[in-house]
């Protein structure tokens, strides 16, 4: 027999083979199916509710990539992402023919200036470069992958002037000093992979002027990679810092603060994705992180939705002094507004006592977490443009504004949206979802599952190897120094020669109508309800 009547007959009897097995499975699948208590759908219509739970199960993939508008994904729409990712990438953020937002909608606006600033008269720091890297795109083919150039870049850091940094504690041992407005968010290692904290470690040291927040899962050595300042988070649980009762052990403290990089403590009171304590599952808990953590491994942690020590205004200050004496470096809170009064107690108490926070980080319910509840993450705790005004008008309502920096959070990842809050008032401004994207964050919506598919909030060394640290490091830089140079084109644009200088006159807002009030007109209300 010839050869290729033999490939014949092999071929024939493999599609008869597969055929046959196909069969046989979609029969044992009806006949279980049909037996099955669990799915209605799939006692009547086997085969028919085989295949709608498939494309239930790929429907988000199928909406983020195919059937979403640019402007409808969300937590972040397409137009968002690709900022994001464009600006980390190509340190470009550049776009063609006009916007896509819609200006029928309500929203707020910079009042641009007839006589803008040239960029000669802008007050920055000159002399400050950033090294990077960056990819131009060459060919961006239909059928086949982009081709790029990584190239080696090297840039302005679009840092502030020495006149106009930002202090934070100046009255404390060790003052905290800032020459850029922006940086990273709570985020903890065990959320987040060991190779996402050390890409953006070291991402954010090449940027300089900037900060890290471990978040409340504690100091890692991870964050420590890159040599950046630190600003390390404590929890109501403690982590990190805590005996084995879990209550907070003053000698670590001591020797956590002697590190230079550490420039800040934050007690975390609330975070605006979810007004409770945090939740890691237990297959996340290695034994690295329940040793960083000081817990046992491989259980899942929760941290109670308060400091079980701290239930009034009064205990929460003296614990803040307690710190700041014991540590010799500036302390902090993080907070949710939830209405007019939220802060009332707090900035009376600080005009009375001469004591409170050096600093306030106010966390918008629109802010991102690595594990929720939908109804915290959707109804509790106002957006930071709400928030923001209510505690920067009852700070000053009691003449204790001066005395605290805010830094503001709540998906301030862009250019304009970082100018509009510190026209409200902040000083600084946190991203992390933003920083995310930059070392490969594509939206899966895994992050409380450990399956996070580009290895970034996942702790699985399989999943790990999808993040290159030596690739995605400098996208972190490219994001956060386009971010400042925007920022300082927006200031230009509003007739100031610096960022820090955005105050309320600089904003409209313009309701669905198109009439249009001035931010100052809005705060004044705001500030009526308050008094």
């Amino acid at each position: 027999m010839e050869i290729a009547n033999i490939l014949i007959i092999i071929g024939f009897s493999l599609i008869a083979l597969t055929v046959l097995s196909i069969a046989v499975f979609i029969i044992y699948l009806l006949l279980f199916d049909r037996k099955q208590r669990s799915h209605s759908i799939l006692r009547n219509y086997p085969a028919l509710g085989r295949i709608r739970y498939f494309f239930e199960k790929i429907g988000p993939e199928l909406r983020q990539y195919w059937f979403d508008s640019d402007t409808e994904g969300k937590p972040f729409s397409r137009n968002d992402y690709e900022h994001i990712v464009k600006s980390s990438k190509y340190m470009r953020n550049i776009v063609g023919f006009g916007s896509k937002r819609d200006f029928d909608e309500e929203g707020f606006f910079v009042r641009n200036d007839m006589f803008p600033k040239l960029t000669e008269e802008m007050k920055m720091d000159m002399d400050t470069k950033v090294s990077t890297k960056r990819y131009i795109l060459l060919e961006d083919p239909l059928f086949s992958q982009r081709k790029e150039k990584w190239v080696d870049e090297e840039s302005a850091a679009y840092l502030l002037h020495d006149d106009d940094a930002i202090i934070i504690g100046p009255n404390t041992k060790y003052p905290f000093a800032l020459k850029g407005q922006i940086g990273m968010s709570a985020m903890s290692y065990g959320s987040l992979g060991d190779r996402a904290i050390t890409a953006l470690s070291e991402g954010l040291a090449l940027a300089k002027g900037t900060w890290m927040n471990t978040g409340e899962g504690g100091l890692s050595p991870f964050h420590l990679k890159g040599n950046v300042d630190i600003i390390m988070q404590i929890g109501p649980a403690m982590f990190g810092i805590r005996d084995k009762y879990g209550e907070l052990d003053w000698d670590e403290l001591k020797r956590k603060s002697e590190i230079p990089q550490i420039k800040a403590f934050e007690l975390k009171l609330g975070q605006g994705a979810k007004t409770r304590g945090g939740h890691i599952d237990a297959e996340k808990v290695t034994l690295e992180i329940a040793e960083i953590r000081k817990v046992e491994p491989f259980k899942s942690i929760d941290s109670p939705n308060r400091f079980p020590e701290l239930n009034n205004v009064s205990s929460l200050c003296e614990f803040i002094e307690k710190i700041r004496n014991h540590t010799g470096k500036p302390v902090g809170v993080k907070i949710v507004i939830g209405g007019n009064d939220s802060v009332e107690e707090l900035a009376k108490y600080m005009k009375e006592t001469g004591k409170g926070p050096d600093f306030i980080t106010i966390d918008g319910g629109e802010g991102g977490t690595g594990a929720s509840y939908q109804e915290l993450i959707d109804s509790v705790g106002l957006p930071i443009k709400s928030a923001l005004p209510i505690l920067v008008t009852t700070l000053e309502k009691y003449g204790v504004r001066d005395r605290v920096k805010i830094i503001a959070s709540g998906k301030l990842f862009t250019p304009d949206r970082i100018a509009i809050v510190l026209a409200m008032g902040a000083d600084l401004v946190n991203i992390a979802r933003g920083f995310m994207i930059t070392v490969g964050c594509i939206q899966t919506l895994k992050c409380h599952s450990n399956d996070c598919p580009v290895g970034v909030a996942t702790t699985d060394p399989e999943l790990q190897k999808a993040l290159v640290i030596d690739e995605k490091k400098y996208r972190a830089v490219n994001f956060l120094v386009t971010l400042r140079k925007g920022l300082y084109r927006v200031s230009a644009a509003a007739g100031i020669d610096s960022p820090v200088h955005f105050r309320p006159n600089h904003i409209m807002y313009k309701d669905d109508k198109g009439v249009v009030t001035s931010l100052e007109n809005i705060l004044a209300d705001i500030e009526k309800k308050i008094v």
